[in-house]
């Protein structure tokens, strides 16, 4: 995210990181910011206009107790914990902190993410902005209004990279099965989820549709949508996976 923000435009001597880990630390100072091991380093300078928070949601108690003096001063924040809810950032933080709440997904890492956000009545329609502009640098954002759907957001698009890595593993594994060779059946399953991707992002049909065109009757396709999509067994598959997903965000939300 820090690289992509850099790349974006965003000047480096603009953006100070704070990380307790000396190996991150020094790889973030490589990209030009300034670095520091503590916030109390920076604490008493200027607030920032926001605060990205990405720390895992056992820690965000005791890491937002050191930045309520930035919030008090008007900082936006933003949160990438997972299950974390804004009530509990902004009791953190004091009553009428900004806080936007973020579900990103791993595909960020490579610039295709898909970041989806979620913010208090504090946040101005500057700070969302500014946010969806820093954040688009991993991919696409979008913003609801309710939080309570960030739960089927976790399910759909925060868990989705696996469900999709766990299809990409059993098409290369049935094609192996089919006598492929290994490595060529993984290239194949990879490239064609990829390429599947790619061409319904560019397309403006949707996927039902695209799955109709090339899908000749009696044909090769056919046949296997036969087996995948009879008695709407995958469907029913994908949307208990969902949903177990879903519930599970809500149970951390009431740990």
């Amino acid at each position: 995210m820090l690289k992509g923000w850099i790349e974006q435009g965003t000047p480096a001597n603009r953006i100070d990181v704070v990380e307790p880990n000396d190996d991150l630390r020094q790889r973030a100072a490589g990209t030009g910011a300034s670095v520091h091991a503590d916030v109390a380093d920076i604490i008493d300078g200027e607030a920032p206009a926001m605060a990205i928070i990405a720390v895992k949601p056992q820690m965000m108690a005791r890491v937002l107790a050191a930045y309520k003096p930035f919030a008090a001063a008007g900082t936006t924040f933003v949160s990438v914990a997972a299950g974390t809810l804004l009530g509990t950032i902004e009791g953190a933080l004091g009553q009428g902190s900004a806080v936007i709440r973020c579900m990103p997904n791993t595909p960020a890492a490579v610039g295709k993410g898909m970041m989806v956000c979620c913010a208090n009545e504090a946040v101005t329609d500057k700070a969302r902005a500014v946010c969806e502009t820093l954040l688009s640098s991993s991919g696409s954002v979008a913003f609801v209004e309710e939080e309570r759907l960030m739960d089927a957001v976790t399910g759909v698009s925060g868990s989705g990279p696996a469900y999709v890595f766990h299809f990409i593993e059993a098409m290369a594994e049935a094609g192996v099965k089919s006598g492929l060779p290994e490595e060529l059946s993984k290239e194949l399953a990879i490239q064609t989820v990829y390429g599947a991707a790619a061409y319904a992002r560019s397309s403006d049909e949707d996927p039902g549709q695209l799955r109709s065109n090339v899908t000749s009757p009696n044909g090769t396709t056919a046949a296997a949508l036969d087996v995948l999509m009879g008695t709407g067994r995958l469907r029913e598959l994908v949307a208990e996976a969902v949903e177990a997903a879903a519930e599970r965000s809500r149970e951390l939300s009431r740990d």
